[in-house]
């Protein structure tokens, strides 16, 4: 427990810190952050590193992550980069002559997506105007969904939510998680009015915790199919990169494309 717990605060702290500076001291972070997650991922998934199509993942990813290129080139689409990162997996296993299976460059594809993509949009939230109140939001709404089911859940708990893939959550929990959340996005609203309205505050509070709950939901399914408790070891009793950002990865890219935070 006391090495969870300092090894817990000095991530806390570094991240805050971090995310205070902004700019390619965050951005720079939040890529190392993704790679290491996408390593995890390919762990998990029983691939080496080493082959051909794991490395051009793993180079699509820090690609990703960014909330830009450096040197001012243009950041191609989402479409152009997701379509060429098929094309070139794909053809993979054509040169390989099927060393390299289809079933492995799909698991890839949807690694490179889903880690990459998630890191984008955190990186992208603190760049924008007001960033750091709008990344600080967001990671509080999640957190408090977070801390709100595991309260709520354990004082009051009775009907479980989804026993075969997470046996400790209840549906109390996640409507308290829900609640919690939509309060704590309202004290944003409250103390900063000129930025935010109620009604912003209860749509961010709800999908933080509506797609946190989710996100949690698929890497605990994902961690009990491939039979594993964590998805790594980098935080020494907090599990991996996935197991702490796994709803961060969810909810970020969410309400950018609902277009929940005010610009």
């Amino acid at each position: 427990m006391k090495q969870r717990i300092i090894s817990g605060v000095i991530a806390a702290v570094l991240f805050v810190l971090l995310l205070w500076a902004g700019g390619w001291y965050y951005s720079a972070f939040l890529a190392a952050l993704a790679l290491v997650g996408f390593w995890e991922f390919v762990k998990l998934n029983g691939q080496s590193w080493l082959r051909a199509d794991v490395l051009i993942g793993f180079a699509s990813v820090a690609i990703l992550a960014l909330p830009e290129f450096p040197f001012d080139w243009d950041m191609p689409s989402f479409k152009v980069m997701a379509w060429l990162l098929m094309f070139v997996l794909m053809t993979g296993t054509v040169f390989s002559k099927n060393r390299i299976q289809l079933e492995h460059v799909s698991v890839l594809f949807l690694g490179v997506i889903y880690v990459g993509i998630g890191f984008h949009y955190m990186a992208v939230t603190r760049e924008m105007e007001h960033g750091i109140l709008w990344s600080v939001l967001t990671f509080f709404c999640i957190w408090a969904s977070d801390a709100g089911a595991y309260f709520v859940g354990k004082a009051i708990g009775r009907t479980k939510l989804w026993p075969a893939i997470s046996p400790n959550k209840t549906i109390e929990g996640a409507i308290g998680g829900l609640i919690i959340a939509m309060i704590t996005a309202g004290i944003f609203a409250y103390c900063r009015p000129e930025l935010l309205t109620y009604g912003q505050a209860a749509l961010i509070g709800l999908a933080a915790a509506v797609a946190g709950q989710l996100g949690d939901l698929v890497q605990s399914a994902y961690k009990r199919f491939r039979g594993v408790k964590d998805s790594g070891n980098l935080l020494p009793g907090h599990g991996g990169v996935l197991d702490r950002t796994d709803s961060w990865l969810i909810v970020f890219p969410l309400v950018h494309l609902l277009g929940l935070l005010p610009h």
